[in-house]
């Protein structure tokens, strides 16, 4: 190959092959280069080759914390241009994904990151795929809500333990009143009266309860809906603390048109045989109670799903309560009476009850209500929560062998009891008896709470009554009760932590139960009760 170029200036350039010279005769094809041709192809050259230089020192900068090597990632980066899109496809792919999937056990919530910067090193240390990345994060999210969700549940528990200053104020202040005022301590009921308390002819109503303003309004709530509010005696127990301010609400709060009896325990006269058993039954209870606060302070709870809330359960002031232990002793504390109506402090009567002490029990010692639920009398919605199967250990042999799996457990708290079929029974004494055996076996026949034995001891001597005539489960979160069942119901009961005068309880269902408080009262103003 040889070049020649013009003396006369750069006009031309001439490339010959094979030693030819440019425009020999019958020699080689020469290629020529014109000025006009090669000029502008260097500017572009010099234009492009500068872009391109920093265009590959920016990839290589990029890629060199994602690439073992960084040429590996050059090329892949150059031609597919701006990654951000496709990196964001795929993250939302893997992430749908993980979502789909489902829920994942417990095994792998526990091994999950605690926080974003063990993610992170998790991640990075392990060189993990996206896959990897989004199932991890999944975990740790669930680990996070459950966690959320436990303490949540714990210190709304422990919200309900406490008595609130308002209802602590009243007290004090009707403590005062007795005292002070002897109108305050005037009898109860006035003599006049007495011998209503034991005339089978009146509707008798049993109130087990140290909490003054709930029983107000239990009182205040029957009397409001009655029909026949004459017939009405209602019979209050209480402890002898509570026993001052509570004779002192209703002698000063007087009822024109029925009867009300307020007694503590320290003027009852109970033989040796029932005191025994009440003093049995509560230490029992104590046993319980200890060995579930043990459990709760040794156990983890919040990767379990959930079972930290029977525990919680086993701790409420309820299960220790005396006045929540009484009813078993219903026939001992009243031995005039022949048939009454049970009605615990946290309910709201609706309806008339008079039809109740009408009802034909069939020779059964208790009518309940078994469910107030149920749709159409089958299925999966009927005593949702409240099969026995939710109360009992049917891993127990003793528990297996005595009861139904998915048998409908009736509701305590509004209640109808035939005395006289009570007595004849050996209702109480069962009750004991399966106490102590679950002692014995280490409280694992049935789960916490004052249910389970009273089943066990009423087995065979109750008798269901219309599901319309209570309605429960007001009390625990959330309330699932559609408007419909809860205007006809004829009782509603706000069993559960979230009790009407806490300010945990549901402002759905709450205004059911202030609008019988007496907020014409002074000492429910000085108080601030209502807030």
């Amino acid at each position: 190959m040889k070049f020649y170029i013009s003396t006369t200036g750069i006009k031309r350039v001439t490339i010959l092959n094979g030693g030819a010279v440019a425009g020999a005769a019958g020699g080689p094809t020469a290629r020529r280069f014109s000025h006009r041709t090669v000029l502008p192809a260097v500017l572009i050259l010099a234009i492009v080759l500068p872009f391109l230089f920093v265009r590959i020192a920016l990839l290589l900068l990029d890629s060199a914390s994602v690439c073992t090597s960084s040429f590996d990632c050059v090329g892949w980066n150059y031609f597919r241009g701006s990654d951000t899109s496709m990196l964001t496809d795929e993250l939302m792919r893997v992430l749908m994904e993980a979502n789909e999937r489902g829920a994942i056990d417990d095994g792998g919530i526990e091994g999950s990151p605690t926080s974003f910067s063990d993610l992170v090193q998790d991640v990075t240390s392990q060189r993990q795929d996206l896959k990897a990345f989004a199932l991890k994060t999944k975990a740790m999210m669930e680990r996070k809500v459950r966690s959320a969700r436990y303490h949540e549940s714990i210190y709304w528990n422990l919200a309900s333990h406490g008595v609130p200053k308002s209802l602590h104020c009243l007290c004090l202040k009707l403590a005062e009143e007795y005292a002070v005022n002897s109108i305050a301590r005037s009898r109860l009921p006035p003599p006049e009266f007495v011998s209503r308390l034991s005339d089978p002819s009146f509707h008798h109503i049993v109130l087990l309860t140290d909490n003054v303003l709930a029983a107000s309004v239990v009182i205040s709530s029957t009397i409001t809906n009655s029909i026949y509010p004459g017939k009405l005696v209602f019979h209050v127990v209480t402890d002898k603390k509570t026993y001052t301010p509570m004779h002192a609400w209703f002698a000063t709060n007087s009822i024109e048109s029925a009867v009300v009896e307020v007694k503590g325990l320290h003027q009852f006269d109970w033989s040796y045989e029932v005191n025994k058993g009440v003093k049995k039954m509560l230490e029992i209870q104590r046993s319980i109670w200890s060995h579930y606060y043990d459990k709760f302070r040794q156990t983890e709870f919040e990767l379990e799903g959930g079972s930290y809330e029977r525990y919680m359960e086993a701790l409420w002031p309820s299960c220790l309560s005396l006045m929540n232990n009484l009813r078993i002793y219903i026939p001992e504390l009243f031995p005039e009476l022949d048939k009454i109506v049970f009605l615990d402090d946290d309910v709201v009567v609706q309806h008339d009850l008079s039809s109740l002490w009408e009802l034909d029990l069939d020779g059964k010692v208790i009518g309940a209500v078994v469910d107030s639920w149920c749709r159409d009398g089958q299925g999966d919605h009927c005593c949702k929560g409240r099969k026995y199967k939710d109360y009992f250990n049917f891993s127990d042999p003793i528990i297996a062998s005595n009861l139904e799996y998915d048998r409908c457990g009736w509701l305590y708290g509004m209640n109808v009891f035939d005395l006289e079929a009570w007595r004849r029974t050996n209702i109480t004494k069962t009750y004991h008896q399966w106490l102590k055996l679950n002692l014995d076996s280490g409280m694992g026949l049935w789960h916490p709470g004052a249910l389970p034995p009273a089943l066990l001891a009423f087995d065979g001597h109750m008798h269901p009554i219309d599901p319309i005539w209570h309605v429960a489960g007001l009390g625990y979160q959330p309330p699932e009760i559609g408007q419909e069942i809860l205007k006809t119901a004829a009782v509603i009961h706000f069993n559960g932590p979230a009790k009407p005068w806490l300010e945990i309880g549901f402002r759905e269902v709450r205004s059911s139960w202030t609008k019988h408080v007496n907020i014409s009262n002074i000492l429910i103003r000085k108080c601030r009760v209502m807030g």
